[in-house]
């Protein structure tokens, strides 16, 4: 599996995959396939058992770029004719960010559920739309957070809080760099009003892995900040930004963001996530141990008992999916609960619209 390109990163499971769903009862489309997170989400979806039917984009290269991949997948015109569709239960999209949630908003009032790219929206009245489409239809809105549901580390490290290994959570400390890759990157990624900021785009995963790793259903966002340090060909753009949180159980969150990972390292971010127990402190080392291991998925937990170290690679899978495809299908909220998703992305469009612009004028 590729580390180095981030854009295109979609993790295949090393560890035995238990289907969720029987074969011939799951099928879902893959419509707008602007970011290559679109390979994460099928291959995560395929895996659990859902078979991947239709492909619709109006470029025909990243169409053949799927189909290949899955080739039992088949090429579609449009999205009317996907949404007709009444064997199709659930469209996934990585459509630009700022048009994720009117495709949303079409899948789910024809009656089907949707799984967007991060970030799910781009505007609180986007949110606010989708909230009520949620409640009219009945239908799922959910959001592929890959950085905590398609990381076996992070997904270990939630078993250890769920099971007390930590005691109460007290603080989260997540830093997230990203490599940039400028050449491979479209126009829209660089305009706001189209990716959003920093703090909505890949800041999004951070207020997701915050909620869940305190237990919180909701917080605040105390201080955030953005900047662009590096491209000034790209003045809208940010490629910095931080965020100060706190939960409604008064955990407390900070989160760091940037597109600053040097080309030397072999994953495009060392993403690191630090939490604090009343029991325990525990690290998350995702994508690499750095200088040391091209592998990732190390946790490293100290408590009562000593320090212990688990390189979980290939032993912990990505089970958030088959929850999430069983949630579908049966109406529950196992995998995660509808609220959980509007509450993260609500944090992450408070934090661009309280975030402080730094000034960046070299001294």
């Amino acid at each position: 599996m590729q580390k180095k390109d981030g854009l295109n990163y979609a993790p295949v499971s090393a560890a035995p995959v238990q289907k969720a769903v029987a074969p011939g009862t799951f099928h879902f489309a893959a419509v707008g396939l602007d970011h290559g997170h679109i390979y994460g989400m099928c291959n995560a979806l395929t895996e659990a058992g859902a078979e991947l039917k239709w492909v619709y984009d109006p470029d025909p290269k990243k169409v053949q770029t799927v189909l290949d991949r899955y080739p039992g997948a088949r090429a579609i015109d449009s999205v009317e004719a996907v949404l007709e569709d009444e064997q199709i239960q659930l469209v996934a999209s990585a459509v630009v960010p700022c048009r994720r949630a009117a495709l949303g908003l079409r899948v789910l009032r024809a009656g089907k559920h949707y799984f967007a790219d991060k970030p799910g929206m781009t505007t609180f009245e986007q949110l606010d739309e989708v909230r009520a489409a949620v409640a009219a239809t009945g239908k799922k809105y959910y959001i592929y957070f890959s950085e905590r549901l398609h990381v076996e580390s992070a997904m270990f490290a939630q078993k250890m809080i769920d099971e007390g290994r930590l005691g109460r959570v007290l603080s989260v400390t997540i830093l997230a760099p990203h490599r940039l890759n400028l050449p491979s990157r479209d126009a829209w990624f660089f305009d706001p009003a189209q990716n959003g900021d920093i703090l909505n785009d890949i800041g999004s995963h951070q207020y997701e892995q915050f909620l869940s790793y305190t237990g919180a259903r909701s917080a605040r966002v105390v201080a955030s900040r953005v900047a662009n340090f590096n491209l000034p060909q790209h003045p809208g753009f940010t490629d910095f930004g931080d965020c100060m949180l706190e939960a409604d159980n008064g955990a407390a969150g900070y989160c760091r963001l940037d597109w600053f990972t040097p080309d030397g390292q072999n994953a495009w971010g060392d993403g690191r996530v630090f939490l604090v127990g009343t029991k325990g402190t525990l690290e998350i080392r995702k994508y690499l141990d750095l200088a040391a291991s091209t592998e990732g998925d190390h946790v490293l937990l100290t408590d009562a008992q000593g320090e212990h170290r688990f390189d979980v690679y290939g032993k912990v899978g990505f089970p958030f999916f088959g929850a999430f495809l069983r949630d579908c299908l049966d109406g529950t909220e196992n995998s995660m609960t509808q609220e959980h998703v509007f509450e993260a992305m609500r944090l992450a469009l408070e934090a661009s619209a309280k975030a402080q612009r730094i000034e960046t004028a070299q001294r």
